[in-house]
């Protein structure tokens, strides 16, 4: 027996066929139900027990060696019949590519990048896991300030405490500590809070801050650029208003609305109607704040902003639920094939 295992193992790796009969043929001779490995397995009740393992071994070696020698030149004959058939036969229909889109939130990612570009804005980035410092203290965040709180932020370590970012105002500070000014940069990336997730809500989201710091940059620097934004994302009819406000590291620090495009600020559920949405938060630097990363307060001044893509996305493609930007739905990304 072990002779004819040899022998037929020799066959099978010799065979070579395009032919789809003679494959068959082939199939038969040796895998079919009289053909030859069943044949030896017949046989294999005569093998002293001492050889059993041993035989029964070599067998199963050729009855699989047999199989995936069919399955493979079967494949091979099957791609070279499409291939011919593609040549000649025109009726044939089309293998149509399925066109992909940008993700709504890279489409207003980009187009905020491109608007502050224009008047002499560059990218910065930073880390997404941070520490205490560049998160919160460096930005004068209290001690006992609830951003602190587990409740709201993920701490992934403590003493020294670190974070996943809460905003993108850490690289504001990694900005100051390592560049001199005049500093005009804005800070697009993902951040993370802990919260509930729901239509309006989610415990990730992307955000788009900027900092403008040189002599002499006043309130009135920081409204110019901000009516310029919105102009040019929302249009030319759009009116702006800012609203008083507080934010640990600004001061005056304000919040930036403009006219419902909806309604056209006449007033409707978007809006509360109030005909006014609320897009942005904004203010002159605190002094305290570049003073943290070795620059003088004295000579320098800034403003500071900060918005998240995923509302000026809602707003804009009056997009209503905010869980659908991380669903992954084709149904709702093709929507956006073609969008400006």
């Amino acid at each position: 027996m072990r002779s004819l295992i040899s022998q037929y193992l020799s066959e099978i790796d010799r065979f070579t066929t395009q032919s789809a009969d003679e494959l068959e043929q082939f199939r038969i001779r040796y895998l079919s139900k009289k053909g030859l490995i069943p044949a030896l397995f017949e046989d294999f009740k005569n093998v002293p027990p001492e050889q059993r393992r041993e035989i029964g071994q070599a067998l199963n070696d050729l009855k699989n060696k047999a199989q995936e020698k069919v399955t493979l030149l079967r494949e091979q004959i099957e791609a070279g019949t499409s291939e011919q058939k593609g040549e000649t036969d025109l009726t044939l229909p089309v293998d149509y590519l399925q066109l992909g889109s940008r993700h709504p939130l890279s489409i207003v990612r980009e187009e905020i990048i491109r608007i502050f570009a224009r008047i002499g804005f560059v990218v910065a980035e930073g880390p997404e896991i941070e520490d205490d410092w560049h998160n919160f203290t460096a930005l004068n965040f209290q001690p006992d300030h609830p951003a602190r709180d587990m409740q709201d932020t993920f701490f992934i370590e403590s003493n020294p405490d670190i974070l996943l970012r809460t905003h993108t105002s850490s690289v504001q500070i990694r900005a100051m500590e390592t560049r001199k000014p005049p500093l005009r940069e804005i800070y697009p990336g993902r951040v993370f809070r802990n919260e509930a997730i729901s239509a309006r809500a989610h415990c990730i989201f992307h955000q788009v801050e900027g900092l403008y710091v040189d002599h002499d940059v006043s309130f009135a620097d920081l409204k110019q650029t901000l009516y310029y934004f919105a102009h040019e994302m929302f249009g030319e009819g759009t009116e702006v208003r800012f609203r008083p406000s507080y934010f640990p590291f600004t001061e005056p620090s304000a919040e930036m609305d403009v006219t419902c495009f909806v309604c056209g600020g006449k007033g409707c559920p978007i809006c509360k109607y109030s005909g006014w949405v609320e897009i942005l938060g904004c203010g002159m630097v605190d002094p305290s704040v570049p003073e943290n990363c070795g620059i003088n307060s004295n000579e320098y001044t800034g403003f500071a902003f900060g918005m998240g893509i995923e509302r000026i996305t809602m707003l804009k493609f009056r997009i209503q639920d905010i869980r659908l930007f991380f669903e992954n739905d084709v149904r709702f990304l093709k929507q956006f094939t073609g969008a400006v």
